[in-house]
């Protein structure tokens, strides 16, 4: 499974920014995906999750209210809608398959990650 994310770039404090990440290659067939990010400096955290075909969702407490996971099964496509973006939402966000939770090592694939930078 390949995993191609995009939508990352620069934006001001209190925008919003949409990431997509694209499934290709075997047929796709995940438990769940998620969204993780990595600040300089510090480890990686997770952002959100959603089960694949019921849609269930679990979020950080961080972004719980401004950030939005969902998915287009017909795509093989998972979306993170980002409101109310804070400068301390900056980071690397990669995309994982395989897992519905809330630690990286639960995932099997990984997409390269996609820069999202918030300025004050």
């Amino acid at each position: 499974v390949q995993l191609q994310a995009s939508g990352g770039g620069l934006v001001q404090a209190g925008g919003s920014v949409r990431l997509s990440c694209a499934a290709s290659g075997r047929t796709f067939n995940t438990y769940g995906m998620g969204w993780f990010r990595q600040a300089p400096g510090k480890e990686r955290e997770f952002v959100a999750t959603i089960t694949w075909r019921g849609g269930v969702t679990d979020y950080a407490d961080s972004v719980k209210g401004r950030f939005t996971i969902s998915r287009d099964i017909a795509k093989n496509t998972v979306y993170l809608q980002m409101n109310s973006l804070k400068p301390e939402d900056t980071a690397v966000y990669s995309c994982a398959a395989g897992s519905y939770g809330t630690r990286w090592y639960e995932y099997s694939d990984w997409g390269q990650g996609t820069q999202v930078t918030v300025s004050s």
